[in-house]
């Protein structure tokens, strides 16, 4: 992180939010590779049909058994959204800063949670469209890839609670189902995503913030834009949230080599 930026004045409408479906897929990651060459910290939220499957028998830990809820979750289900949002090292947003990108996902033909798409549909998300439109989940991963935002040491993935985010993303790289051991989810992810940080994780080191995304972004008076529980919004919620922490917690500077690479949740440092 660099230097001090005035994040308080941050001003972003819900127009920076760009939407995007299969027909404007090549077109947003031409513009994303682009992007990243200049503003190499992105924050990333998805959206997907929720918990739907628990792992039975004998765990080794705590940990093992939420790896192999994830796994088997994310093994069965499709995500719905990705969001991602580009700042600099000091926080600035690009000016064409929150991408949310629509999946192909069909109410009639997918697994899912029904309280999980009740609280999406409550949020805006037009399944239909979903249907009709949506992006394929391959050919997503098949741009990601390219793109220069995975891969790259120099690119910085920001999230929150993160476990699952990163599952669905690296099924969709990898083409294939996770793992079956949690280190080996770990040496996938530590390839496709050099640098990543859990502020789930860096809160731990901040007394006063506790909870989840909104009410963190409440307490660092982190004003929302777009409606909750929508991937592009989340994301940005997620960019000014840890660039907030890192002022007013870590003088600008959150130190890498205590705060990368940690889920919280899973693996030896996770919790």
């Amino acid at each position: 992180m660099g230097q001090n930026t005035d994040l308080d004045d941050v001003i972003v409408d819900e127009s920076k939010i760009i939407h995007v479906w299969k027909e404007n897929l090549d077109e947003a990651f031409k513009e994303i590779s682009q992007i990243v060459t200049t503003h190499t910290y992105v924050a990333m939220d998805t959206e997907f049909p929720g918990v739907v499957a628990r792992p039975y028998g004998t765990f080794r830990s705590h940990t093992d058994y939420l790896y192999q809820t994830l796994k088997c979750n994310v093994d069965l289900l499709r995500m719905i959204q990705c969001g991602l949002t580009f700042s600099d090292e000091n926080g600035n947003l690009h000016a064409r800063c929150t991408w949310q990108f629509h999946f192909h996902f069909d109410l009639t033909q997918d697994i899912w949670a029904s309280d999980s798409i009740e609280l999406l549909q409550k949020a805006g998300v037009d399944f239909e469209r979903h249907a009709k439109e949506g992006i394929d989940a391959e050919e997503f991963g098949s741009h990601l890839i390219v793109s220069g935002l995975t891969l790259c040491p120099e690119v910085r993935w920001v999230s929150f609670h993160s476990y699952l985010d990163f599952g669905y993303l690296i099924k969709i790289l990898s083409s294939q189902a996770l793992p079956e051991k949690e280190s080996s989810f770990f040496a996938l992810l530590n390839d496709y995503f050099p640098c990543f940080f859990d502020i789930k994780y860096i809160m731990q080191s901040c007394e006063s913030l506790k909870g989840g995304l909104n009410r963190i972004a409440e307490v660092l008076d982190v004003k929302r834009v777009g409606p909750t529980h929508q991937a592009g919004s989340d994301s940005l919620v997620t960019s000014l949230a840890f660039f907030k922490m890192g002022r007013l917690f870590f003088e600008n500077n959150i130190d890498e080599s205590k705060y990368a690479g940690v889920l919280y949740g899973l693996g030896q440092y996770g919790t």
